[in-house]
C-alpha cells in the first residue's frame, strides 16, 4: 500500500552485556559493561550500519543479534518474536532466521573440510533434504556468489581471501535466513575485492529480500551500502539516523570526530590531496634561518 512503513523485522531494547571483571586484593570483582543498553532497529530489506571504533562494543551487539551470545538485560524482537536464549530453548526454525559472516573467513572455515561439505553440513542439520538435493543446492549457491559447481570438492586453502568470503557468504545462506550479520566482512580484503563483494552482497540483498546488520569502521564502505548508520563509542548509542544525515550534518562530538579521523575516499578529494601533495614537492627549498648560517 502507497505510503506505508517498512516493517520492522529486528529490533533491540536495552541491550546490556556483562562479562565478570578481575577480582583484587580485599576487592570482589566488579562486571565489565561491554553493551550499555543499546536500542536499535532494523527495517526488512535494509541494511543497518553499526559503525565505532575497535573496543566500542559493536562486534558484541553482532554476536547476540546472531543469538550466539546471551544478553545481561533487555529485549531482542527476532520477526516478530522476542526471544531470550538465557531463559528458552531456540526453535531450529527462528536460528534459521539470522545468519552471520565473520571478518576473517579462513577462521570460520575447517581447513580438513571439502568446501561443499561445509555448506552442505548447513543443510544436513537445518533441513530435511536428501543428499542429492544437498549437493545441487550447494551447487546453485556456489554458482550465485560468483563461484564454480565443481569448487565444492576444493579446500578452503586453495581460494583467494575474495573467494573464502564468498563462500562464507554462501554458506550464511544456504538455509534461506531473513537477516544476515555481516561482522567486519570486507575488511581483510583489498580494496578491489572489496568493491567486488560488497557489490555482490547487494545482488544478494536484492534477490531474496534480505536485511543487513553491516558491523564496520570504515566509513568509506558504510557510506556505500547503508541505509541507516548508528554510531557506537564505549559500549553506547551516541547518534544514529538515516545515512546521508549521518554524512552531511552529523550532530553528536563523536561522530564528528569519528568522520573528520576518516580519509575521503572521493575521487575528487583524492586527486586534490595528491595535487597539494605533488605542489608541495615541487617548492624550491627555503634554508631557515640557523640552516643559511651553518
Amino acid at each position: 500500500m502507497a505510503g506505508q512503513e517498512t516493517p520492522v523485522i529486528l529490533e533491540g531494547f536495552g541491550l546490556v552485556r556483562e562479562y565478570p571483571g578481575r577480582a583484587r586484593l580485599l576487592r570482589r570483582a566488579e562486571p565489565v559493561r561491554a553493551l550499555k543498553g543499546v536500542d536499535l532497529k532494523l527495517r526488512k530489506g535494509s541494511t543497518l550500519s553499526v559503525v565505532g571504533e575497535t573496543g566500542c562494543g559493536k562486534s558484541t551487539l553482532g554476536r547476540i543479534l546472531t543469538l550466539i551470545d546471551p544478553m545481561t538485560e533487555g529485549e531482542l524482537i527476532v520477526d516478530g518474536e522476542q526471544v531470550d536464549i538465557r531463559r528458552h530453548h531456540l526453535s531450529p526454525e527462528l536460528r534459521r532466521k539470522v545468519r552471520i559472516v565473520f571478518q576473517n573467513p579462513y577462521g570460520s572455515l575447517n581447513p580438513r573440510k571439502k568446501v561443499g561439505d561445509a555448506l552442505g553440513q548447513e543443510l544436513l542439520l537445518n533441513t530435511a533434504l536428501d543428499g542429492a538435493a544437498r549437493r545441487e543446492r550447494v551447487g546453485d549457491m556456489l554458482e550465485r556468489v560468483g563461484l564454480e559447481r565443481d569448487h565444492a570438492a576444493r579446500y578452503p586453502h586453495m581460494f583467494s581471501g575474495g573467494q573464502r568470503q564468498r563462500i562464507a557468504i554462501a554458506r550464511a545462506l544456504m538455509v534461506n535466513p531473513k537477516i544476515v550479520i555481516l561482522d567486519e566482512p570486507v575488511s581483510a580484503l583489498d580494496l578491489s575485492v572489496q568493491a567486488k563483494v560488497l557489490n555482490l552482497l547487494a545482488d544478494l540483498q536484492r534477490e531474496f529480500d534480505l536485511s543487513y546488520v553491516f558491523i564496520s569502521h570504515d566509513l568509506g564502505v558504510v557510506r556505500r551500502i547503508s541505509d541507516e548508520v548508528m554510531v557506537m563509542n564505549a559500549g553506547e548509542v551516541v547518534e544514529r539516523g538515516a545515512c546521508e544525515a549521518i554524512f552531511a550534518n552529523p550532530t553528536h562530538p563523536y561522530t564528528r570526530q569519528l568522520l573528520a579521523s576518516t580519509p575521503s575516499t572521493d575521487p575528487d578529494a583524492i586527486r586534490a590531496r595528491l595535487a597539494r601533495h605533488a605542489e608541495r614537492r615541487s617548492r624550491p627549498f627555503q634554508p631557515t634561518g640557523d640552516e643559511r648560517d651553518r
